[in-house]
């Protein structure tokens, strides 16, 4: 095909006069089949002869295309206007016109049309569009028509190239819109029956069309407006407009309306749901208004109200500052009535939440760093909330904060400088912990004895010491004082200045040797003393005074180990698979004294008239110092053991390694001061991995050597000597976890196998975290959480690999996972052989069909006998809408959800959703 480009103002001087060139004849066909012009005229009319001299000029202009030579030529055009076509470029002396067939292309300045037939009507100066008509009468080329980054594509045009007004037929546009910005690629689609463009920023239509949906043509619903403004980029001005769902209208309809179009964020209504309380009435919940205040920074403030007085706001705000900063601040209060005044029922209470998480960039200051990470609020928020959205908070028991700040200063020996505030809180016993503040001073260690640079070799050389010095302020409290003046009555304030001096070295080149010494200096800022009230005449309590004011004691200690490392390997014989089974131990040993400081203690009389010791440091945010000297053993033992297969592929050389144990720790110490009992109790701990490492294994204890009477005292007599046995198993716990799916059966490389466990998490290991839950659905999920799998699914879907009409059913597998979680744990203290407790979390997901998903989370507690919180949900993906539905079957939470509502951001206020409106108990 070859292509015939001609300047328009050219062609258009000549046209001017064109008795000149053609005399009378009606048109002239240029034909990009042919090298030059031949004449094809309309049935009826006859080709007058066109002469040499004529035809010679003719010539002229197609040789001067040829060698795209800029000719200039007067006009009142911008620009050149290039065209081209694949059949044929008619030229009608009689209509004024130029037409393009089959494959016609015009470019002129920032506007550019393609079309099946294009004809120029050089005379008015406007262009006409449509589509291409071939023998069978089929009709293909649709127009597509783009100025600027609009694009439309209508069935047909009509175009003014001097006013740039155009007449639209059938149109269909894409526009970015939503409040935020949509995101992910998300785009309005604007189908419309007539339109005008008035200019480049405003255009008016007819019979409208606006849908989100994948098929513009034959969408699955769309909002039907009778007229409207559009202001590409920015928004449509509608008057009355009505929802249709597959081209059956809906009582879904506004007299008028503005749809956003924007590409970035922008403010907006944040329309509420209805719903209904038992407890409370009805309501509206989740509406308010969205400000973007600045590119920075944005602000959403939502609310909810009860028809019985109750009600709740939420404030929330996320900023950003690149390569600086980013966080967001959440802040929730509720005021709930329940019930009714002049009932027995009736309460009031307010509850409140707020989170706060705020990180730095590293490169903004390398030496200082600001980090925060808030979450706190009433013990009962969760659990009470009227708007509570994911089940999986209900069963958070604490609220823990941290606030950092760290300041280092590089300069030998650099000092590290942090401030800190934190926060736990137990959601159950409504015990809440702070320090506020904490401030932490870290010297880097040094090597007084060697150079700094180097390796550091020998006794001498070694030796370190350090400086680390702590200041806090510990508050207790509860959750009815927490910001009140009260929860500062019970403070405790101290420091701690810390010097250790260390070294190490190798001792017979095998044997490991470090000796250390520390020395801590403890303030305290209250003491407290001990003795009978003088005016009490007949009680003659020990009474407890507080002494205000600075005092302070120190204590100090030595320490030495000695350990190794001990391998040893079994080779099996040649051609098994197992070829060898290697085990590394790790032996240690260990001293520590310390001395007594009796001269921090003094004497009070009980009541029973004895002496008893006592120090005026008991109390305190340090404590106090030991009485009597400690001089003790310590032993430890470590244990890995690995195997090497061989690898199943024949071309590999290097066989496998298989953990077939993580880790098999023992430890225990000898009191060298103790009359009796100074062997302590053993503790030990071990860890594996199953099935290609997909099950995780991991148990812990502690073996008494001593014999414990029935209320749990030890005694001085070895079982050994009166059962025959070694010990007794006083302490233990086993936890195992499980996560398989479609793909664990799957077969599988060497190195899929080594690193499966990281990757196995359910479809493709991209879960999302859940709040308050686990990020496997094992603590519960919220109605609105998406399905594991379902990011990668919508990018499939985005990117055209997944097409719901063809992808009914799925043909050789079902997508599904499931995950395991079982915790137990053992207590014989008392020879009482009791498990405390056993419960077993499950979770699980499978896809029934590409639309259909099915999710499940539940536990089982044997030792209460009774479940957790369990739930089903289901989804139903409706091309453009969600359907879900959440069930709690059973329980203090039992209730059910269900919602649907279109995918788009822009029309997500499009929905309905409810719950149930009672209490399942059982």
């Amino acid at each position: 095909m070859e292509f015939r480009q001609i300047y328009f103002v050219l062609l258009m001087g000549c046209l001017l006069q064109p008795s000149v060139i053609f005399g009378q004849q009606d048109s002239i066909t240029v034909s990009p089949k042919t090298k030059g012009l031949y004449t094809e005229l309309p049935k009826g009319f006859e080709l007058p002869q066109v002469s040499a001299e004529k035809q010679q000029l003719l010539d002229s202009l197609v040789a001067t295309k040829k060698k795209k030579t800029n000719v200039a030529i007067s006009s009142k055009l911008e620009s050149l206007i290039k065209y081209s076509a694949k059949d044929s470029v008619t030229i009608s002396q009689t209509q004024k016109k130029i037409y393009l067939s089959n494959e016609a292309s015009i470019d002129y300045t920032d506007t550019k049309l393609t079309a099946g037939i294009i004809a120029i009507d050089y005379l008015h100066n406007e262009i006409l569009a449509g589509r291409f008509v071939d023998s069978k009468g089929e009709k293909s080329q649709t127009p597509e028509f783009t100025q600027g980054q609009n694009e439309v594509i209508p069935d047909s045009i009509r175009y003014n190239i001097t006013s740039q007004k155009a007449l639209i037929f059938n149109s269909r546009t894409e526009q970015g819109a939503g409040i935020g910005g949509m995101g992910g690629g998300e785009t309005m689609k604007v189908v419309t029956e007539k339109t005008k463009k008035e200019n480049d920023s405003v255009f008016y239509f007819s019979q409208g069309k606006l849908t989100t949906a994948l098929d513009s043509i034959d969408p699955d619903y769309y909002i039907k407006v009778r007229k409207a403004k559009f202001i590409p980029g920015k928004r449509i001005i509608a008057g009355f407009s009505n929802m249709y769902l597959v081209d059956v209208p809906t009582p879904i309809a506004l007299p008028f309306a503005i749809f956003p179009l924007t590409s970035g964020r922008s403010g907006g209504l944040i329309f509420p749901t209805i719903t209904n309380d038992p407890q409370r009435g009805y309501s509206v919940q989740n509406g308010g208004y969205y400000f973007p205040i600045s590119d920075y920074v944005d602000l959403n403030l939502t609310g909810d109200y009860f028809t019985n007085g109750s009600y709740g706001f939420r404030a929330q705000s996320v900023y950003t500052m690149r390569y600086r900063y980013r966080g967001n601040v959440n802040l929730r209060f509720e005021n709930l009535i329940t019930s009714q005044k002049g009932f027995a029922d009736y309460s009031r209470n307010s509850i409140f939440n707020l989170q706060i998480s705020h990180s730095q960039d590293p490169k903004a200051s390398p030496d200082s760093r600001f980090a925060a990470s808030v979450n706190i609020g009433s013990s009962k928020y969760f659990r009470n909330s009227a708007n509570q959205q994911n089940l999986a908070l209900t069963q958070n028991n604490n609220l823990s904060s941290s606030i950092t700040y760290s300041k280092t200063f590089p300069a030998y020996p650099s000092v590290n400088l942090n401030l800190s505030a934190t926060h736990n809180q137990n959601t159950n016993t409504e015990e809440i912990n702070l320090t506020l503040p904490t401030a932490q001073v870290n010297m880097e260690r040094i090597f007084p004895f060697a150079k700094r640079e180097g390796i550091k070799k020998g006794l001498i050389q070694n030796i370190n010491l350090q400086y680390t010095s702590r200041f806090e302020n510990r508050i207790r409290t509860t959750d009815s004082l927490f910001l009140t003046s009260k929860m500062f009555d019970d403070a405790k304030v101290g420091a701690r200045h810390n010097i250790p001096l260390s070294t190490n070295f190798k001792l017979a080149k095998f044997l490991s040797v470090s000796m250390g010494a520390n020395y801590e200096d403890l303030w305290s800022f209250e003491t407290f003393t001990r003795g009978q009230d003088p005016n009490a005449d007949v009680s003659r309590e020990v009474v407890l005074d507080t002494v205000r004011g600075f005092d302070r004691f120190n204590r100090y200690g030595v320490s030495s180990s000695i350990g190794t490392t001990v391998y040893g390997t079994y080779t099996f014989k040649e051609g098994n698979k197992l070829q060898a089974i290697r085990h590394v131990a790790r032996p240690s040993i260990g001293w520590s004294f310390g001395p007594s400081f009796e001269r921090y203690y003094d004497t009070y009389t009980n009541l029973d008239g004895q002496e008893v010791s006592y120090s005026r440091f008991e109390g305190t945010l340090n404590g106090s110092p030991s009485l009597g000297k400690s001089n003790s053993l310590s032993f430890g033992l470590q244990n890995t053991l690995e195997a090497k297969m061989a690898s199943k592929d024949s071309t590999k050389t290097e066989p496998r390694k298989i953990p077939l144990l993580s880790n098999l720790n023992f430890s225990s110490a000898y009191n060298l001061e103790a009359d009796s009992l100074r062997l302590s109790p053993v503790s030990f701990n071990a860890a594996t991995a199953l099935f290609n490492q997909e099950m995780s294994v991991n148990m812990s204890g502690t073996l008494d050597p001593f014999i414990t009477t029935a209320d749990g005292t030890r005694i001085n007599t070895f079982h050994i000597a009166q059962s025959g046995k070694l010990a007794k198993l006083t302490r233990a716990s086993l936890n195992f976890s499980y996560a398989l799916s479609n793909e664990t059966f799957k077969p599988r490389t060497d190195e899929s196998q080594q690193g499966s466990r990281s990757n196995n998490q359910g479809y493709d290991g991209d879960y999302r975290a859940q709040s308050g839950g686990a990020d496997n659905d094992l603590f519960g999920f919220g109605l609105t959480d998406n399905f594991p799998g379902e990011e990668r699914y919508a990018a499939n879907q985005k990117e055209g690999e997944e097409d719901s009409e063809n992808n009914t059913f799925y043909v050789n597998r079902i997508p599904w996972s499931l995950n395991l979680q079982f915790n137990s744990s053992y207590s014989n203290l008392q020879d009482e052989k009791e498990i405390t407790s056993a419960s077993l979390m499950f979770s699980g997901n499978i896809d029934l069909t590409p639309a259909w998903k099915l999710r499940v989370s539940s536990g089982y507690d044997f030792k209460n006998q009774g479940f957790n919180l369990t739930q089903i949900g289901f989804k139903r993906d409706l091309k453009s809408f969600d359907l879900r539905f959440n069930w709690v079957p059973f329980g203090q939470n039992a209730r059910w959800d269900f919602f649907i509502g279109i995918k788009s951001a822009m029309l997500s206020d499009l929905k309905w959703e409810s719950r149930s409106q009672r209490n399942f108990n059982r």
